[in-house]
């Protein structure tokens, strides 16, 4: 068979071709790990095959450092991890690093450039914002592996984390709700593989139980994702209900601001007909209209503080993880 060696193979590639992991050729390759004969034939075959070569700079990293960080987003199109990028990219830059992104968990896919950097030892470490099941395969390939995570994390790990106080900032944001007469007050949440979200939702019990109030399961909503349309197709299955809500408490600033739109186009008035409050504090919040009565989180504060611990780590120091304060930022839909 002819084999097109145009430009050059990656690592995944060679897995492929040879019918192994990533993690295999990379013991080959690297002899990091004892490899039964068969299979070490397979992928110098395929290596040969592909005219693969390893980076120069990948062999110097047992004597060195390449001065790459990896950042794993779960979306790139939500301005909140926006914001944290430029937070991380702030301390980093001054500490002579430079920011490879990956997309997770499209990162852990056989073609994915951002798995081929990590195998390939051209990433000192990484700062992870993804869903830490999501990453549980490579975690186990590499546990030597540099690692922190920024906002979603791991409760009682080892893994050092920047991040909130989830529970009581939603608990915080549904009690002014509460303060303000309301009792009918709905939850717009996300997907609840993530710690976050699954925190936020607690709050938003918590806050109820505590002030003696039933919570309605109608009234309850897990959006499919966080884009603005997810919030305007969640809404409308709130305003579907006989007895609509007073108040929304949304998890995401995108899930509320898509919200609004969706009251607003059904004829409802924010916040004289339904208050709205969201959480994250993105730049649109304090522009849309009707500005958006949220919970901040330090978005650049939390990716300094998560590159700070990587760099720690980095440096052979132990780091402790960090709770950042929030705060509600009260403007005119709620």
């Amino acid at each position: 068979m002819s084999i097109n060696t145009s430009k050059a193979a990656s690592i995944s590639e060679v897995a492929a071709h040879a019918g192994v992991s990533i993690a295999t050729v990379s013991r080959v390759l690297n002899s990091t790990k004892p490899v039964n004969a068969d299979t070490r034939e397979r992928v110098e075959t395929a290596v040969a095959a592909l005219g693969y070569r390893t980076n120069a700079l990948a062999r110097s990293l047992t004597r060195g450092e390449s001065k790459l960080l990896l950042l794993l987003v779960p979306d790139f199109a939500n301005p909140f991890y926006s914001e944290i990028i430029k937070g991380v990219e702030s301390v980093i830059r001054k500490a002579g690093y430079s920011l490879v992104l990956g997309g997770a968990p499209d990162t852990l896919s056989r073609d994915s450039q951002a798995l081929d950097t990590l195998y390939n030892r051209l990433a000192d470490g990484v700062i992870s914002l993804a869903h830490y099941h999501d990453l549980q395969p490579l975690l186990r390939e590499m546990p030597g592996l540099p690692w922190v995570s920024c906002s979603e994390f791991i409760p009682d790990s080892d893994v050092p984390h920047a991040s909130i106080d989830h529970q009581q900032a939603a608990v915080d944001a549904v009690q002014y709700l509460i303060n303000r007469g309301h009792e009918r007050i709905a939850l717009l949440s996300a997907d609840e593989n993530y710690l976050w979200a699954r925190q936020r939702h607690l709050g938003y019990e918590v806050a109820m139980q505590r002030a003696g109030i039933a919570i309605d399961p109608q009234l309850v909503r897990i959006a499919r994702g966080t884009d603005y349309v997810f919030g305007m197709e969640a809404a409308g299955a709130l305003l579907a209900q006989k007895n609509a809500p007073t108040a929304l408490f949304a998890v995401s600033d995108t899930l509320a601001i898509g919200a609004i739109k969706a009251f607003r186009r059904a004829g409802l008035r924010v916040p004289e007909d339904i208050a709205v409050v969201g959480f994250d504090n993105v730049p649109l919040s304090q522009v849309f209209e009707p500005a958006l009565t949220t919970i901040a989180q330090p978005m650049h504060e939390l990716g300094a503080a998560a590159a700070q611990l990587l760099l720690e780590r980095l440096a052979g120091g132990t780091p402790t993880s960090r709770t950042l304060q929030h705060t509600l930022v009260v403007r005119e839909s709620a």
